[in-house]
Parts: C-alpha cells; sequence; structure tokens
C-alpha cells in the first residue's frame, strides 16, 4: 500500500506591531476562524496545539487563525532566546499531529456571543450594534489580521463602542493609536452613534 507523502512543514516569522507577540507563519491552514487562549486551562479544553506550546516556561498566550499562530511571550524572556525553540516545538508538532483545534470550539464561541448580545440590547440599539459589529468585520478585521491579531466587538453604550484586541494586538503598544486613528474615525463617519471607541483592558 501506497503511503501518502506529506509535504514537510515550512514556518517563518513575521514582526507583529507588538514587541512581545511574534507570529509563526505556516504552509498548512491550522484553523479556519479565530481560536485565542490566554489560559492553559482553556487550552487544555481545545486546542492540543496551543496546550503543548503553554508547556513552555516563556509561553503567555496563543492565538491560532488560518495558517498563523501568534505567539505571546513572559516579559522575562528575549526573543533571541526562544524564538527558535517556539518554531521547532510548533514544526514538530504540525508533522506529527493533526487536530489543532478541536472540533466545536467555533460553535460555542458563537454561542456564547450571540446570547450575550442578545442579553445586553433590543430595539434600535440591537440595529446599532448589529452595524457597527459588521463594519468592524467587514474593514477592520482583515487588517488587524495582517499584524497577526484580531478584534471583537464587546459593547455599546452611550455612544461609546468597547472593543477587544487579541492575538499580537493585545498589550500591543501601537494598538491605541490604531484604535484612536484608524478604527474610531471610520465608525464616527460610517455610524454616527459612535461617539468613541475604546479598548477594553484583558
Amino acid at each position: 500500500m501506497d503511503t501518502v507523502k506529506k509535504a514537510p512543514v515550512m514556518i517563518y516569522t513575521e514582526q507583529t506591531p507588538n514587541p512581545e507577540s511574534l507570529k509563526y507563519v505556516t504552509n498548512r491552514m491550522l484553523h479556519k476562524g479565530t481560536a485565542d487562549f490566554e489560559t492553559e486551562e482553556l487550552a487544555e479544553e481545545w486546542s492540543p496545539l496551543a496546550q503543548s506550546l503553554f508547556q513552555l516556561p516563556f509561553i503567555k498566550r496563543v492565538y491560532i487563525s488560518n495558517n498563523f499562530v501568534s505567539i505571546t511571550k513572559e516579559f522575562n524572556y528575549a526573543w533571541e532566546d526562544i524564538m527558535l525553540k517556539i518554531k521547532e516545538h510548533i514544526k514538530s508538532w504540525l508533522e506529527n499531529n493533526t487536530i489543532v483545534i478541536k472540533e466545536g470550539f467555533e460553535a460555542i464561541q458563537e454561542e456564547m456571543e450571540a446570547k450575550r448580545l442578545e442579553a445586553a440590547y433590543s430595539g434600535d440599539t440591537a440595529e446599532i450594534v448589529q452595524k457597527i459589529r459588521e463594519l468592524i468585520d467587514t474593514y477592520v478585521k482583515p487588517a488587524v489580521e495582517m499584524d497577526g491579531g484580531n478584534i471583537e466587538f464587546k459593547s455599546f453604550d452611550k455612544g461609546v463602542v468597547t472593543v477587544t484586541l487579541q492575538g499580537a494586538c493585545s498589550g500591543c503598544p501601537s494598538s491605541t493609536v490604531t484604535l484612536k486613528s484608524g478604527i474610531e474615525g471610520m465608525l464616527k463617519r460610517m455610524c454616527p452613534e459612535v461617539t468613541e471607541v475604546v479598548q477594553e483592558m484583558g
């Protein structure tokens, strides 16, 4: 019987605007969607890859989307000391395992989010929230993903939109500038009910 030869796993690193985060880009589709693991517990439940990365002492956060993994390191480590170790770890893991994110992760995330929004908004406000979420998904997310991160709508109250930044964008020094100059300006123009955009601090 012929054994199918898998293409070798190729990985290269990309800088992100956040000095504490690095993007590891692979030649494999890892996860269609976004999966942000801030804790080892969440990783343990849903992602064998993220769980294995948390075994390394210098990993603070793991974010998986499409063909890349964004790693946020602990402050007291330098990239030059750990960059290759992480790269080797991801490469070796991908060569020997197949399930990156367990089935059902996205559905559970979406369900929880839908319930939360349904409970929080009604009438005209619900329509405004829907519009804001669509604008963020269409115009903001793709750009943020290029930098190895993600943005999620969190809340809307008296004109103020609160968002959460994930992956490389979480804790990034330049994220406040991006938020204020880019995202806030665009939302104000396209949705007059918006007066300000703020970031929820994780």
